[in-house]
């Protein structure tokens, strides 16, 4: 507004306008409160700007990280990313301040769908976190998504059948177990996948030129992950030593797959999953990547929760990456992925040797 008496004897311009245009209605309701503030002796000048300067709600600040983030997403997982919060997170979520969301508020938000809907639950979940730890990056809260603090007051939710998945603690006894059975590529290419926590398409996709042994790194072309983005894994010790006993077993030239069915073919996504059903154990191969973010959860907790969504090959924000800086975000996940291969080679608490049989 311009030259309103918003006081007796008090004139003043006051510009209201902000970022939007305002109804009559809420230009009505700015005016009374700056009104009553000068009226109780405080300058609504400096109001309105402190106002303005306030962090925006998490409606807001999901927008701005769709907007984004989306630039490198595919169009299907754009849309499913701001159609899935607003159908489960806004009524709850999205007019509440993004740097006052706490715990309890994204458990309320998620309890009505968590044992309802297990999978969309899961999700949402991820994209609240994906949108919490953006405005982190940008400066709109104080800490990251309190991922930890919101499964704790959750339920235990039923395994899915697709992706059921292994206790973590369970993984070493498992893992010990395979490892004395008959050599086969298939087995290996399970265990590979346990130790890196990979998607069997990228363990069934691997190829020899994707390794490099001195960085201790499992470089991931573009084309071989789920979203279009190449991806690096860092190569814990016990990763390394799968690919020992399958180089023991290679035969075919440097750029070939490392674990390739008949006839040098890609390994198909069956030969894993008998190997686990063979076992006896009613749970998927995908659902070790669950195991392994399990215990991320519960077994080194002071690792952030964007590392463990990076090791997990998830999208994490460019501006998330950059605020850890770079070399330390990569140093963090090589933390995380040796220590679930230092957990995972031990059996009643002792180191299982991973030489080739």
């Amino acid at each position: 507004m311009t030259g309103r008496k918003i006081a007796d004897d008090i004139e003043a311009e006051v510009p209201i306008l902000h970022r939007r245009i305002l109804t009559l209605s809420e230009a009505r309701e700015k005016t009374q409160l700056l009104r009553r503030l000068a009226l109780a002796g405080r300058d609504p000048i400096a109001e309105r700007d402190r106002d303005r300067s306030a962090p925006p709600t998490f409606r807001v600040a999901a927008e701005a990280a769709h907007l984004e983030l989306s630039k490198g997403w595919k169009d299907k997982h754009s849309a499913a990313f701001l159609s899935t919060l607003k159908e489960h997170a806004f009524p709850a979520l999205g007019n509440k301040r993004i740097d006052l969301i706490a715990a309890n508020d994204i458990r309320d938000a998620l309890a009505p769908i968590w044992m309802d809907i297990p999978v969309m639950a899961r999700k949402v979940r991820q994209r609240i976190g994906t949108v919490l730890n953006f405005a982190k990056a940008r400066g709109w809260r104080a800490t990251e998504a309190p991922t930890k603090a919101v499964s704790v007051g959750l339920s235990k939710q039923p395994r899915s059948g697709n992706f059921a998945a292994m206790p973590y603690a369970d993984v070493p006894a498992f893992f010990a177990d395979q490892q004395g059975k008959p050599e086969s590529l298939g087995r290996l290419a399970l265990l590979f996948l346990i130790a890196t926590a990979a998607r069997s398409g990228e363990v069934r996709s691997a190829r020899w030129s994707h390794i490099d042994r001195d960085g201790k790194l499992w470089n991931r072309p573009a084309p071989l992950m789920k979203n279009d983005i190449a991806h690096s894994v860092t190569l814990n010790a016990a990763a390394l030593a799968i690919l020992d006993r399958a180089e023991a077993l290679r035969t075919t030239k440097a750029d070939a797959l490392i674990f390739p069915g008949s006839g040098d073919r890609m390994l198909s996504d069956m030969t894993i999953n008998k190997v686990v059903k063979d076992s006896g154990q009613p749970f998927t191969p995908h659902g070790f990547r669950s195991s392994f973010r399990d215990f991320a959860a519960e077994q080194m907790p002071t690792i952030p929760d964007p590392v463990a969504e990076a090791a997990l090959a998830h999208l994490v924000s460019d501006k998330v990456i950059a605020a850890y800086k770079r070399a330390k975000f990569l140093e963090l996940r090589r933390k995380l992925l040796d220590g679930w291969g230092e957990y995972i080679g031990k059996v009643g608490g002792k180191v299982v040797m991973l030489a080739a049989v």
